[in-house]
């Protein structure tokens, strides 16, 4: 059974890009080389470097994770990056209105 990567690249821009892949090596060279033939955005921000990756499992959850990491804040990416998990339990809480 492979084993699926979930990863995290920083672009020149500063912006982050989140991806899930079997075959990391492969998929940075991809990344990384403007020549590729891919056209995405990684290749359109180099340099780009690699800040996160960690072993998932399967490729659902790799997906899964991808999918709700894409959607948290900057700050979450980061605290995530840092692998700081207190910072990362506090932004996930829920922030509620006082009246």
């Amino acid at each position: 059974m492979n084993s699926f990567y979930l990863y995290i690249l920083k672009c020149a821009n500063g912006a982050f890009y989140v991806g899930h892949t079997c075959d990391i090596e492969r998929r940075l060279q991809e990344h990384f080389t403007q020549d590729s033939g891919l056209n995405g955005y990684v290749s359109r921000h180099l340099p780009a470097e690699l800040v996160f990756s960690e072993c998932v499992g399967t490729r659902t959850e790799a997906f899964a994770a991808e999918q709700r990491i894409k959607k948290w804040t900057r700050k979450k990416k980061e605290a995530l990056i840092r692998r700081d998990w207190e910072c990362l339990r506090e932004l996930s809480k829920k922030k509620f209105l006082k009246d």
